[in-house]
């Protein structure tokens, strides 16, 4: 086929395609991969493998499961696609639907499945897809077979080649290349395996409605929006707790639930299988939904509506809460705090948080309901702290002085080992251990801001209290980060695998 765009087909289209030639002796040859950056070590693994058989199919995986880091692939699916077709052994190019090539396998039913050498090794294959697919293939009547060429990296030549990252970025990854080696990563990561957690603060529901915004009405000042499509993820503590439960082997919610229209359904279902809720009810109010408004078109958000109550609990339910927490908090190796000032976490429950946690980590957050009222000097004692740099500044009440110097401020005032400040699209000052580290941002798109402070806590939190080096913590943290603001809302959970890939990306 001389045509490299004829190449390109649906996998239905594909799918038919293969099946015509059943009656046939012709064997299929399937190669999957995202093939980011095209090589001479995909040319030659692609020659080799058309000469097991007659036919050379290759599936890619889409844009949207490339689990290598912010700013991955660098080139998109389509062009990826195109690229792939160029090629003169390839005969079918194929963009997969699902997140591996487990699925396409059994739809394409290959002779055989070649992968290239360096996934000799099952072991060094931290998803555990590659036993996955070849089960898949054998399942089908197929094998898996290697290529036997020399290994090349495309995520090494992008690194080396490419400007995804800035020097900051770039000299960061350097310094971390020479301290750890991929397996150091993997045994730090592991260290949070066994870390039971306990996650305060309060639930939140994050509701988008996307709309296409029509004009101002014929009668009033009022800009007019059609509704398209609503979206609802568990936010708040929910959010958090979804983030450390692929790390660490328990975890429990306290938190509470509104009197009315409680959402508990949806939460339960929103929760991880290691995840416990437990909540008390509060009264004359409702589980908190917060509603934001969508332009389709330029994708900001024009509006929100919050349906909340935000006064304090009374002294009935702030008691229900404190025996709760009281009878299960020294069960727990790290309590996780995140304050929205909504209500829940009173002087008496920080009292208790304070006293009985054996590492507490803490971040308050300003928000509309709340900016003038609430900082983070509502807690005098916590192993970890995790704010903002507007927060901090609006805590001492402070435009002038270098962020350092309040860091240092706030670490003696709270005795903290840690402090971490978040500084937007710069990155993070952590002060640990009589030292700042500056750690740089590795964002590449960002969608919606929302949860990115929520998910670094999450992330660096369960790092500090299974005593992972700082340097290594941060990048953790800003991956996870990156990741949440990739997309609307909190529904994209962060796994233990998108992390160790995405670093393993970055340090090739």
């Amino acid at each position: 086929m001389n045509n490299s765009a004829n190449k390109i087909k649906q996998l239905d289209q594909l799918t038919d395609i293969l099946n015509n030639l059943s009656s046939t002796t012709k064997k299929v040859v399937h190669c999957h991969g995202v093939f980011d950056l095209i090589h001479i070590g995909h040319i030659k693994h692609f020659q080799e493998a058309k000469s097991m058989g007659d036919i050379l199919v290759v599936t890619l995986t889409p844009d949207r499961f490339v689990n290598k880091g912010p700013n991955r692939p660098a080139f998109n699916e389509k062009l990826r696609a195109e690229a792939v077709a160029a090629l003169e052994p390839v005969d079918f190019v194929v963009i997969n639907k699902w997140p591996t090539a487990i699925e396409v396998i059994k739809c394409l039913r290959p002779n055989l499945y070649v992968k290239g050498p360096d996934y000799k090794d099952y072991k060094e294959d931290v998803t555990g897809n590659i036993k996955k697919e070849e089960d898949a293939v054998e399942s089908v009547g197929g094998k898996i077979a290697l290529t036997s060429g020399q290994a090349f990296s495309s995520s090494n030549l992008i690194n080396e080649y490419i400007s995804l990252y800035g020097a900051e970025q770039k000299q960061y990854i350097s310094d971390l290349k020479e301290k750890y080696s991929k397996k150091d990563i993997k045994d730090y990561l592991d260290r949070l395996e066994d870390m039971k957690v306990l996650l305060v603060g309060e639930a939140i529901i994050d509701e988008y409605v996307f709309c296409n915004s029509i004009g101002k009405s014929g009668k009033d000042p009022v800009l007019v929006n059609q509704k398209i499509s609503t979206e609802k993820y568990a936010g708040g503590i929910l959010a958090v707790a979804n983030h450390v439960s692929d790390f660490c082997k328990s975890a429990k919610i306290l938190t509470y639930l509104g009197s009315e229209d409680d959402q508990k359904p949806f939460i339960e279902q929103s929760l991880g299988s290691n995840i416990k809720l437990e909540n008390i009810q509060k009264s004359e109010s409702p589980t908190i939904l917060k509603t934001r408004y969508i332009d389709t078109y330029t994708k900001n958000k024009i509006m929100g509506v919050y349906d909340l109550n935000d006064k304090i609990l009374n002294k009935t339910e702030e008691k229900q809460f404190d025996n709760k927490l009281s009878a299960c908090i020294s069960e727990y190796d790290l309590v996780i705090v995140v304050d929205y000032d909504h209500g829940l976490i009173t002087p008496k429950i920080v009292e208790t948080l304070e006293e009985g946690s054996k590492y507490l980590a803490v971040n308050t957050q300003l928000n509309s309901f709340n900016i003038g009222y609430h900082t983070i000097s509502k807690y005098s004692n916590a192993h970890y702290v995790c704010v903002h740099e507007g927060e901090l500044r609006h805590d001492y009440r402070n435009r002038q002085d270098a962020t350092e110097t309040l860091i240092k401020k706030l670490t003696e005032r709270i005795k903290a080992d840690a402090i971490t400040v978040t500084l937007g699209k710069d990155g993070c000052l952590v002060y640990k251990e009589g030292k700042l580290l500056k750690a740089p941002a590795f964002a590449g798109k960002v969608v919606d801001r929302v949860g990115a402070g929520d998910t670094l806590l999450a992330i660096t939190a369960l790092c500090f209290a299974a005593g992972v080096p700082k340097d290594l913590t941060m990048l953790f943290g800003g991956l996870a980060a990156a990741e949440t603001i990739a997309t609307y809302g909190m529904g994209n959970k962060l796994s233990k695998t998108y992390i160790l890939k995405a670093v393993e990306a970055l340090i090739k």
